[in-house]
Formats: structure tokens, sequence, C-alpha cells
């Protein structure tokens, strides 16, 4: 029942609110209101957010991924959830439906980085299949920390 009371939708300038409180909780380091503003008049980025409804009818953004389609490849720029909302599946859902993204757009494979310390988002993207390619030494600028390469090939279909 809860899924039929989840959506996933594009992002609109009104949800930039709650996708910076979702940021301002899940990450070290937040990107800045600009910058997912630029994210929103980009043609080949897209924000999907996942929306929760009450028996009310009344949604709030619970969720949201941050990603780019370029030529054959998806290259996932950020995910994240409301920490109260975590462990109930919208990661996974997300990530569900960017593979539906990726065989749409004829991709041939998905790529991201994660932070070395983040085993539970590892272990969410090796569940869908990715694996790690390598490492970017000291990626991450607030405590230097490496990121994790990963990638997962994707049927894409031929391409465009």
């Amino acid at each position: 029942m809860r899924q039929r009371r989840l959506e996933i939708t594009p992002m609109q300038a009104s949800d930039l609110d709650d996708v910076m409180e979702i940021e301002k909780h899940a990450f070290g380091s937040q990107w800045a209101r600009r910058v997912f503003q630029e994210e929103l008049e980009r043609e080949w980025a897209r924000i999907d957010v996942v929306r929760r409804r009450d028996d009310a009818g009344n949604s709030r953004v619970v969720a949201f991924c941050n990603y780019w389609v370029v030529r054959d490849e998806i290259h996932l720029l950020n995910i994240a959830t409301l920490p109260e909302t975590r462990r109930q599946g919208q990661a996974s859902l997300l990530l569900a439906h960017m593979l539906e993204v990726a065989e749409r757009q004829h991709c041939h494979y998905i790529t991201l980085e994660v932070r070395r310390s983040n085993d539970a988002a590892i272990a969410l993207y090796e569940r869908f299949g990715f694996v790690a390619v390598g490492v970017r030494p000291k990626y991450y600028a607030e405590n230097n920390e490496d990121a994790i390469v990963m990638t997962l090939e994707t049927p894409g279909g031929e391409p465009r």
C-alpha cells in the first residue's frame, strides 16, 4: 500500500525548499540553492523527487535524485532521502526509475561516485548491480575522503 502513496515526478522550482531540507541532512557538504536552480535549467540535467501522499491527498517531497543524461550515459550526482524516511525504499525506487530512464534514453551505462565510508549507499548500489571500477583519491574536499567510482552496464538498446 505504501508504494501506491509514493510517486516520482520531475522536480519543480516550488520543490526547492523541500530538496534543500533533504540536502541539509544528507550530506556533509551541501550544494548551494543556486546550483539546484541551475540544474533545473540544464537540458541534460534531471532532478526527480519522490512525493509521499497522505490520506488527505497532501504531498511532501521525501527524496530526490539528481543525474545527468549525456549521450549514452547517465551520471548520478546525488540521491538522498529525509532522515526520518530512510530505509523505506525511496532510494531503491529512484534507482529503479533511473534504470527505466536509461532504457528509454538508450543509455548503456550509469556511473557514480560514492564516499568510501558510505557502506549503506555502496550496499544499495551493489544490490542494483553496480560494481566498483576505481577510486578518486581525496575527492570530497571538506574531509579529503576518497570516492569509489561505480558503474552499471544497462541494456540501453540501440544508440541514438
